[in-house]
């Protein structure tokens, strides 16, 4: 259990930046579901992202990262990734203790503030075959884009080791 302050966008930034990875973001009004982003979609190329937070039984924490149209099973979901039953979501709580964000800004850019690699992140296999794809930056009013190897170089260099799966049907 940490008790560190979670990043800020410019840290966010300046880690990337630090990475030598290229990113763009765009500030829009701050949106709280996929159907709210939508209108967002002309303005920003690539691969949006939805992302949950979930848990098995033995409380492990799982953030499933997919492209924004797509369906998770979330009843069978968990035999893909290895958990130890089936899912149900995170506490908000856990959300900030683990991952540093509010409901409605989860974002795999989350694991800069996972310093105990709490989280398993799960790509979804389809979501990583877009050359480009998009992340809130820690918080719901702005979109990052990055290309896919590069949020895998980024999620590598926060101490995780991602999956990618095939996780959506």
């Amino acid at each position: 259990m940490t008790s560190n302050t979670p990043k800020t966008r410019d840290q966010l930034f300046a880690f990337l930046d630090n990475l030598g990875i290229l990113h763009t973001t765009k500030t829009h009004a701050p949106v709280f579901t996929v159907a709210e982003a939508v209108a967002l979609r002309d303005e920003i190329a690539g691969a949006h992202t939805k992302n949950l937070f979930v848990k098995d039984r033995k409380d492990r924490y799982f953030l499933l990262v997919v492209e924004e149209t797509a369906t998770v099973d979330l009843k069978t979901v968990h035999q893909v990734v290895g958990a130890a039953s089936k899912f149900s979501f995170g506490k908000p709580e856990q959300l900030m203790e683990f991952l540093g964000v509010v409901p409605g800004s989860v974002t795999a850019f989350g694991a800069i503030n996972d310093v105990d690699k709490a989280v398993t992140i799960v790509l979804d296999s389809e979501l990583m075959t877009h050359e480009i794809i998009n992340c809130h930056p820690l918080s719901n009013d702005a979109t990052t884009s990055i290309r896919s190897q590069d949020l895998m170089h980024f999620l590598e260099a926060t101490g995780h080791h991602p999956l990618v799966l095939k996780v959506t049907s």
